[in-house]
């Protein structure tokens, strides 16, 4: 794990755009989506996740259903809305920008 500055603001910057793709294809609950990040070797805690998702959704980019759960209460699944898909393709034309930028650097 990275533990420079730069690069530790950098990936913290990251969070959102990850979340957004997480729940880009199918609905996931903030469990399965922790699960995803990690999974990905990206390090996120519940403690961050919970208020990023709400902050989505209160910004129109997630929007969340009630699924009743197999093994206990029901669950909140989240997918992303126009305005998230919308974000997420902005968020990945800009990163192709830069990495463009960066490989073309000193060429």
């Amino acid at each position: 794990m990275q533990t420079d500055p730069k690069l530790v603001a950098l990936r913290r910057g990251l969070l959102e755009p990850l979340v957004l793709a997480a729940v880009e294809s199918r609905q996931r609950y903030a469990a399965e989506i922790l699960a995803a990040l990690q999974e990905a070797d990206f390090p996120a805690q519940e403690g961050t996740l919970y208020p990023l998702l709400s902050r989505l959704r209160r910004d129109g980019l997630v929007q969340h259903e009630w699924h009743e759960s197999p093994s206990g209460p029901p669950r909140k699944y989240f997918s992303l809305t126009k305005a998230g898909r919308d974000q997420l393709a902005a968020f990945r034309e800009y990163w192709n920008e830069l990495t463009h930028m960066i490989s073309t650097m000193g060429r």
